[in-house]
């Protein structure tokens, strides 16, 4: 999939700020590799993917979700860790599918799978499947945010086999996850997809986007980034500041952005970054 050219689209302020600088890169991707390192090699991690993948293909075929099978899956060994596993999973596919578990039956511990109706954020909302799709690129543009404001192609994928999500097998909810991140979410520039610059060998990464950076912020999605993690955004405290740097900035840019207005002045605006456009 032909990738954006490394000059496309305007970069995040504050974003781009821990792109350019090393000390600031290694900072977020020290925060970011415990927690997926960790979570490839953590059995009940293991054990929660697996059901997330079983949960979506019930989801698939529209059958209803039993107790017993569910622990099948997580097997004798783990049982004793069921709760955990099983709380992780179905956080997991709300957060990232937009799926809610009902019981539909209690005395049998029967579940189902709905689609959640309202949609918190503007991401993809006119697209078809918008609810997975927007709740999955705020994970994604989390997973940047934690490497650094810039996450190879690698890293991407690493982070998304978690959720069962693999590059050119079909998923049953976002089709063909390629094309939706190299290629869709591009071209909808919320995504930045290019070469990484002086590499010897062809290496892509993904950075935010012109349309990211205008409709959500670094604070929004690294909440959604703790939750995933079950952690608080507190806990990672340098993206924390960084985050909390951001809503300044951008506070301090509506405030520079209504002042021509009220001044009425008529001389050009200086160029938009694209932290402060859509806002």
């Amino acid at each position: 999939m032909a990738p954006s050219s490394p000059d496309a689209g305007p970069s995040c302020a504050g974003s781009d700020e821990g792109a350019q600088g090393p000390e600031e890169e290694s900072s977020g991707a020290s925060q970011a590799a415990p927690s997926t390192q960790s979570t490839g090699k953590d059995p009940l991690a293991r054990k929660a993917r697996k059901l997330v993948e079983f949960l979506l293909e019930k989801y698939t075929k529209q059958e209803p979700i039993t107790q017993n099978a569910l622990m099948k899956i997580v097997s004798r060994k783990y049982r004793q860790h069921f709760p955990e596993i099983f709380s992780t999973a179905r956080e997991r596919v709300e957060l990232v599918f937009g799926l809610e578990m009902k019981e539909i039956d209690r005395r049998g511990n029967i579940y189902t799978l709905i689609r959640k109706l309202n949609l918190r954020g503007n991401d993809c909302r006119r697209d078809e499947g918008a609810l997975p799709k927007s709740r999955l690129l705020m994970v994604l543009l989390g997973v940047i945010f934690m490497n650094g404001n810039r996450a190879t192609e690698e890293e991407i994928w690493e982070f998304l086999s978690m959720l069962g999500i693999y590059a050119g097998r079909r998923h049953c909810i976002f089709g063909e996850p390629r094309r939706l991140i190299t290629k869709d979410l591009v071209q909808k520039e919320y995504l930045n997809y290019r070469q990484v610059p002086n590499s010897d060998l062809p290496r892509y990464e993904f950075l935010w986007g012109p349309r990211a950076c205008a409709e959500t912020s670094k604070m929004k999605v690294l909440e959604v980034l703790a939750k995933f993690h079950g952690r608080v955004p507190s806990s990672f405290p340098d993206l924390y500041d960084e985050a909390l740097r951001d809503q300044v900035e951008r506070a301090g840019q509506r405030g520079e952005a209504r002042a021509p207005t009220m001044a009425e002045a008529s001389a050009p605006s200086r160029a938009k970054s694209c932290s402060s456009s859509h806002i």
